[in-house]
């Protein structure tokens, strides 16, 4: 894909006056999900209650029991039944610098859910028709944007081109403007919009665009005003350049830099502030939940597997709203299970392995079958 998203010792002081803003609004607070590949791993071993507490000795279990070194770079979050959140960070990113929860890293994919709630935020406001189809926003597209709507490209059901096609018309411009360009060369999209789903990072960049013309405000600017400082997430930001990454991240391969185009991917963040925008999600903070979390739908009714910029997925029973995000050299995974009160974040660095999935899914199949307490084993 264009993009498919330290403890505080060690942290670089002149990082990220990009991404910082003062901690204001009602959800101020204190700054607290692509498809695992094949590889070394070994499985997960049960996961069995063995103290009262969450503790970052608890975490470091699990990820041991992964099949990860305690060199090998990883940062893991967990949040349950609305007790403190808990992260296990290790490793050294690709400078040699301490990996922690406060690392600012590319969050590739997850910047879905944050374009969405950007959207539903805009649609709450009244200045935003789901309905209204492409050209009203981009009139420079051709004529096929005449029947592709914004939920097309919400909910990915667009009929864009797959990623590789747009990716040979873009002939390295890995920006906004350089996606929305290669689109308006495009003849013709691949079946009818709203037929099926086909996951499409150039309908987010266009969604991004539409976004910034119904606010009349560019996105980076729109969500720290209306997002991450309400939320207190004051090392997250939108990044469209143009140097390949905010002062003070952990960088990426110079060989593949972090694509500039927004709303596919764009965010910067930390694991701790994906935790805390994982618990404003959970109870609603920003009023908006109950719309980001409701599932598309194809034009026949069908209903699909993927919400405002995040899949639904169940486990044990129990709704679970996940995102992956990867880049060459990174991958994330995010879950929620509002009904638990539970939110998991895992980034791990230079890891092309299957591993990061199981200590994933042990995860959840722990914080699923425990009856009110927390992992650990003790009553909450």
């Amino acid at each position: 894909m264009f993009s498919c998203s330290r403890f505080v010792r060690g942290r670089c002081r002149a990082r990220r006056a990009c991404c910082r803003a003062p901690s204001s609004g009602p959800g101020a607070g204190p700054a607290a999900g692509a498809r695992p590949d094949r590889g070394g791993g070994r499985p997960v071993a049960p996961l069995t209650p063995r103290r009262r507490d969450l503790s970052v000795s608890w975490l470091r279990r699990r990820i041991a029991e992964a099949g990860y070194r305690p060199d090998e770079p990883l940062v893991l979050g967990l949040r349950h039944r609305g007790g403190p959140p808990v992260f296990h960070a290790q490793g050294l990113t690709a400078t040699g610098e301490t990996l922690t929860a406060t690392t600012l890293v590319y969050a590739a994919s997850l910047s879905k859910q944050i374009t969405a709630a950007c959207a539903a935020l805009l649609v709450r406001q009244g200045v935003l028709d789901l309905e209204s189809v492409l050209s009203e926003w981009l009139p420079r597209l051709p004529a096929w944007a005449d029947t592709v709507r914004l939920s097309h490209l919400l909910h990915h059901t667009a009929a864009l081109p797959p990623d590789a096609e747009v990716d040979a018309l873009i002939d390295g411009d890995r920006t906004s403007h350089g996606v929305i360009r290669a689109l308006a060369r495009l003849p013709a999209v691949q079946g009818t919009p709203g037929s099926e789903y086909v996951y499409s990072n150039a309908g987010y960049v266009c969604l991004a665009s539409v976004l910034e013309r119904a606010a009349d405000q560019d996105l980076p600017a729109f969500a720290r005003r209306r997002l991450f400082a309400p939320l207190a997430m004051n090392d997250t930001c939108y990044w469209p350049g143009p140097a390949p990454a905010p002062p003070g991240a952990a960088p990426l391969s110079p060989a593949h830099p972090a694509p500039l185009s927004l709303g596919d991917g764009g965010v910067w963040t930390t694991a701790r502030d994906l935790v805390r925008w994982s618990q404003a999600l959970n109870a609603d903070e920003l009023g908006i939940s109950p719309l980001l979390q409701t599932p598309g739908r194809l034009e026949d009714g069908t209903p699909i597997d993927y919400a405002w910029g995040m899949g639904v997925r169940t486990h044990a029973g129990h709704r679970v709203y996940r995102h992956g995000g990867g880049w060459p050299g990174l991958r994330a995974l995010q879950a929620r299970l509002p009904e638990l009160g539970v939110n998991i974040v895992l980034i791990a660095i230079a890891d092309d392995t299957e591993r990061r999935g199981d200590l994933f899914s042990g995860l959840l199949d722990e914080v699923t079958s425990l009856k009110g307490e927390s992992p650990g084993g003790g009553p909450r």
